[in-house]
């Protein structure tokens, strides 16, 4: 039921009822007002001269901001140092540069970051409390479907152009090893502009399910689009010898929302991750390489091809392009061209995209459940413009029957010959095996395993098939001095063809058949990281505290062994890095700091050491009552208050009608359109409508809330009400309608 004591005080001001009808579900004026332009700048002798453009999302009330890393972190191709944010401030006209932002929260190979204002243009600083900006809601982006409408909303030009929307369908999804369970990439038909990277997808319901996401290059190959927009030689004129902005092509790809949601969790709970001995994200200077590409039809747990191919049969769902990397870091751009039949293919392909993985090692571009049309296939890859070898693939016809090998399980042998283990991490020891399937094999048949550590061939087994047609089989690599730690591979080559492969990790102590890698994991509270690492472990923090220290021992991992650090607060993840081994082989104390500018929330914390997508290792601990006390991370903790405002005569929407919430501590004759006693405002659209970006607050007995009201239009008589409240039975969604009359 709703508020009777709302409608009670609003009847008292106007003629209010409350609207049965669906209002539109997505309110695109609300969405661009949400949409800003961030604009990286360097200061030149008090000059401002731009440096790198994106759209960005408003997700928050007081001024969160998501939008893409690459524009807004400082590197060779973006160096600038500051960050300004512009507004949609007037519907159809430029924005408006009105803030400054740093940056809250970055993931470079998700190519996401999530900006914070903090500063008037004059550097002023900015109460964020006060602030009641327009935001949107992060979709669930694993819940989206081929087809499905989408729009695309963000800025089309260098600062010069208003705000737009452009639609389109989802044409499918693509899969990297980065994002195990769910889609890395969403693709659509919707023509986006480079300089839309960075703004946001909508549902149909207004949701945000992703981030239209490209990495122009200033340099290379690929057409770069750079564009000078400012004298910055200072010859008086704008020319091609001044700086330009990179602003790329068209992009068909997005980062799903899902992706971001660690990222503005932990900017909601104030929690900063400081990780001791991680290493640095920039280029190592060698030239980025691409090589061995090889098709899968899937994958398995470890992120590995289960066989390898040369062609698929007619109504084939699922592919994966794999290829060997080498000297990639996060501002390396990559870019996938397909072609099918010798024509380009933008349902396959992938616009330049900043890189998500490690240094080197095996990769994936992949989908699943998505028909492939029959046809010959071309796949070119590009590292920084420069491109790898193409691979190509026929689909089409029945299925062939042909001599395979798959599904490589590695492991520790048991007296039957079965691998024991979770398959992809083995203990350090003088053996490891490998099992795998076969089929349609001839006794008699020339085959080849190949074991290879750290990308150099260390065994090389070449023998005659005469395990008969089907079943199961095994290889192994030995050392009786030891095998050394580190990244494994093994080819299996039916007649010099390349059957099956497979990566490994070899690392840890043996605990039984499983490596204990990880050990002596504790969390501790202290003043240093030095005194932390003296400290006992506590599981328990009564209350509240400033930081939490996470530490752990480790023993025979080999530097570059590539390794996941996961943080969560009561099951949801707020904190993941994956990143290459830097730390010596054996160790004690690695430490990563958790703090908050305040204190860090109750909650129940947990920290995970994973290799191969495996969890090795877990620790937790709770902090005062062990949960959070409020959903921080949800868009609204109380009640939605939205609707319309209609001209009484005329039964036609007032557009310009601001609705102001005055704070629970101030009454209509306490306001005095001072923003400080403002607790949410809304402007209503063209056709009337309004919703409050912020919701209204339970009343509860033990705290009763009561807000004032003031509605204000030029031209009609304003109206206003003290002692508005909502409880936990007020109707959520709470949408009324509102009559004005004229001076």
């Amino acid at each position: 039921m709703k508020s009777l004591t709302l409608i009670a005080v609003l009847l008292l001001f106007t003629y209010i009822v409350p609207v049965t009808a669906q209002q539109p579900a997505l309110d695109i004026e609300r969405i661009q007002r949400a949409t800003v332009f961030v604009m990286q700048v360097r200061n030149v002798e008090d000059n401002l001269f731009i440096t790198c453009v994106s759209s960005g999302t408003l997700v928050s009330r007081d001024g969160l901001i998501l939008t893409n890393a690459h524009s807004t972190q400082q590197s060779a191709d973006c160096p600038g140092t500051e960050l300004i944010i512009a507004l949609n401030v007037r519907s159809g006209e430029s924005p408006i540069a009105q803030y400054r932002a740093e940056i809250a929260q970055i993931d470079p190979g998700l190519d996401l970051a999530l900006l914070r204002i903090t500063r008037e243009p004059d550097g002023r600083l900015v109460n964020r409390e006060n602030l009641a900006l327009p935001f949107v809601e992060l979709a669930d982006s694993s819940a989206t479907r081929i087809d499905e409408t989408i729009t695309i909303v963000g800025y089309p030009g260098i600062a010069d152009d208003p705000v737009t929307a452009v639609q389109g369908t989802i044409t499918g999804f693509a899969l990297e090893p980065r994002s195990t369970n769910s889609a890395s990439w969403i693709k659509t038909s919707a023509v986006i502009s480079g300089t839309m990277s960075g703004g946001g997808a909508y549902n149909t319901q207004g949701q945000l399910v992703g981030i239209p996401t490209t990495a122009p290059l200033r340099q290379g190959i690929l057409n770069t689009n750079c564009i000078p927009i400012q004298d910055t030689n200072r010859d008086g004129i704008v020319t091609a010898s001044d700086d330009c902005i990179a602003i790329g092509g068209f992009i068909n790809a997005l980062r799903p929302s899902n992706l971001a949601r660690p990222l503005v969790r932990a900017a909601s709970l104030g929690l900063d991750v400081e990780v001791m001995s991680l290493p640095t994200t920039t280029s190592s200077g060698n030239t980025p390489t691409i090589s061995r590409l090889f098709f899968s039809p899937s994958v398995n747990e470890a992120g590995m091809p289960t066989t390898v191919i040369s062609n698929l049969p007619s109504g084939s769902t699922s592919l994966y392009l794999f290829f060997d990397y080498a000297n990639m870091s996060p501002e390396t751009v990559y870019e996938l061209r397909v072609t099918t039949d010798g024509r380009p293919n933008a349902t396959f392909s992938l616009a330049p995209v900043r890189w998500s993985g490690g240094s080197s090692g095996l990769w994936y571009i992949g989908s699943s459940g998505q028909p492939w049309p029959n046809g010959v296939y071309e796949f070119t890859l590009f590292a920084n413009g420069v491109a790898a070898p193409t691979q190509r693939l026929t689909i089409g016809g029945p299925p062939q029957i042909t001599a395979t090998m798959s599904d490589i399980v590695f492991g520790l042998l048991n007296l039957r010959g079965e691998p024991l283990g979770n398959g992809f991490v083995l203990p350090s020891g003088n053996t490891a095996s490998a099992q795998f399937l076969y089929r349609n094999m001839s006794n008699g048949t020339n085959w080849t395993a190949i074991w290879y550590l750290d990308g150099n061939e260390v065994s090389r087994t070449p023998d005659v098939w005469s395990e008969g047609e089907t079943g199961s089989a095994s290889t192994s690599i030995q050392d009786p001095n030891g095998l050394r730690p580190g990244s494994y591979r093994l080819e299996l080559y039916v007649e010099n063809g390349l059957a099956a492969t497979s990566d490994f990790t070899l690392a840890g102590a043996q605990q039984g058949v499983r490596p204990q890698i990880f050990s002596n994991a504790r969390f501790t509270t202290a003043a240093t990281p030095a005194e932390a690492a003296q400290s006992g472990a506590i599981s328990t923090f009564s209350d509240s505290i400033p930081q939490l220290y996470a530490l752990f021992d480790w023993q025979q991992i080999a530097p570059g062994t590539l390794w996941t650090l996961r943080w969560l607060v009561d099951g949801d993840v707020f904190y993941e890095q994956v990143s290459p081994w830097t730390m010596p082989e054996s160790g004690q104390n690695f430490t990563a700091i958790l703090s908050s500018p305040n204190r860090l929330p109750d909650g129940t914390y947990n920290v995970q050491m994973l290799v191969n997508n495996l969890l090795l290792a877990s620790i937790e601990a709770k902090v005062g009552i062990g949960q959070l006390p409020i959903d921080r991370f949800a868009r609204a903790d109380g009640v939605l208050l939205r609707g319309q405002i209609l001209d009484s005569n005329t039964r036609q929407g007032i557009p310009g009608v601001a609705f102001i919430l005055i704070s629970e501590d101030f009454s209509v004759s306490d306001f005095d359109w001072n923003q400080s006693k403002v607790y949410a405002l809304a402007v209503t659209d063209q056709n009337g409508f309004f919703e409050l970006e912020r919701p209204l607050e339970y009343s509860t007995d033990d705290r009763e809330i009561a807000y004032s009201a003031v509605i204000a239009a030029d031209g009609y008589q304003p109206i206003s009400a003290d002692g508005i409240e909502v409880t936990t039975e007020t109707e959520n969604p709470l949408e009324l309608i509102i009559y004005l009359s004229r001076d």
